[in-house]
């Protein structure tokens, strides 16, 4: 076992990296992610009605009411803040508020509508989303 793993860690290490591709690796995870962001926001303008039936379908839907009477109000304002700070992290500007912003919108949506029967593809690859944002977040300088 001890052999193996000292392999892989061999292997690991020994792994070729293009010097171009470590120098640009921050920025092509940051546009990368903020696409999601940039993208689904749009989505909260376009596809609006789709999005308020899926409240509607949501075991969660009372607590969304509670929080804003109007749904439709609520996925305005969160397809803006993706929509906004999504384009600023793309841009490299306020990323730990940007990653912050993100964060905080999405936790209330996954809870909300993406943690219903029969749909957790998206609650999963929110989690995922959930990390990067965190990991930027973490990041005080740039990230190499």
């Amino acid at each position: 076992m001890r052999a193996t793993s000292a392999w892989f860690r061999d292997l690991d290490r020994g792994l070729w990296l293009p010097r171009w591709l470590a120098h640009r690796a921050e920025t092509i995870f940051r546009i990368a992610l903020s696409l999601i962001f940039i993208i689904g926001g749009l989505g909260h303008f376009v596809q609006l009605d789709e999005m308020l039936q899926r409240i509607d379908e949501s075991p969660w839907r009372d607590q969304v009411v509670a929080i804003g009477d109007d749904p439709g109000m609520l996925l305005w304002l969160s397809g803006g803040v993706f929509i906004l700070f999504g384009l600023l992290l793309a841009l490299g500007l306020v990323r730990r508020l940007s990653a912050l912003l993100l964060f905080v919108t999405l936790v209330p949506i996954t809870v909300s509508v993406h943690n219903a029967p029969g749909y957790v593809g998206p609650l999963r690859k929110n989690v995922a989303i959930l990390g990067a944002l965190l990991f930027i977040y973490t990041q005080r300088g740039r990230v190499r």
